[in-house]
């Protein structure tokens, strides 16, 4: 099975969303609305390659794509539906253009076709009423196109970021040129990882 144009992935553990975290040996559900997208699941396994598209991603590697590929909904009679990407037997059929980060066995992730993944940090100031600093982490995944080391403190336009969470950290993806600032190596920012965003475990 192939397709002209498309990826054909799975979720990771056959799941289409991360609603479960275990506290004590328990399990408990943190979320039920299967619209809720912080809850999708976002990583997937590829199955199968495009026949007419040209990729150094692999069978097998894992891909971080759009929060709207493994997401259900609700239609206007109420019934609850597949996404548009969704095939059979669990499989879904995603353009190149879905996918933001890959990685193959034992390697790390690779931010793909302009994304790249920033970890948002603290607030440096008592005055502030937020928990992160805004607009403002630490460069995780980079990608060919951004000459800014990874490990660097950036700054990034607003409204410009996706929430996603992997690795069990919450990471914002945004495009290349949405960075505007590079502050170099890391310097006294402290990393903001709210506990909701780590040790998520997979479910229905």
């Amino acid at each position: 099975m192939q397709s002209l144009h498309d990826f054909i992935i799975k979720p990771v553990g056959d799941n289409r969303y991360n609603n479960s975290k275990k506290i004590a040996g328990v399990n408990f559900v943190t979320n039920t609305r299967i619209e809720a997208f912080q809850n999708v699941n976002r990583e997937a396994v590829v199955v199968a390659l495009p026949k007419c598209v040209e990729t150094n991603i692999q069978v097998g590697d894992k891909v971080i794509v759009h929060h709207n590929v493994f997401r259900r909904f609700y239609d206007i009679r109420g019934k609850e539906k597949d996404s548009k990407s969704y095939m059979f037997d669990g499989m879904y059929a995603v353009t190149q253009d879905q996918i933001y980060a890959c990685k193959s066995n034992g390697e790390q992730w690779q931010s793909l076709h302009g994304y790249c993944f920033v970890q948002p940090v603290k607030a440096d100031s008592y005055l502030e009423n937020y928990s992160e600093k805004k607009l403002h982490g630490i460069l995780r995944y980079a990608n060919k196109e951004l000459s800014i080391k990874e490990g660097s403190v950036v700054c990034f336009t607003p409204d410009s970021e996706f929430e996603f969470v992997f690795n069990d950290m919450l990471l914002y993806c945004m495009k290349s040129n949405n960075i505007v600032l590079s502050y170099g190596n890391k310097r006294n920012e402290k990393e903001y990882n709210p506990g909701w965003a780590q040790s998520c475990e997979r479910a229905y």
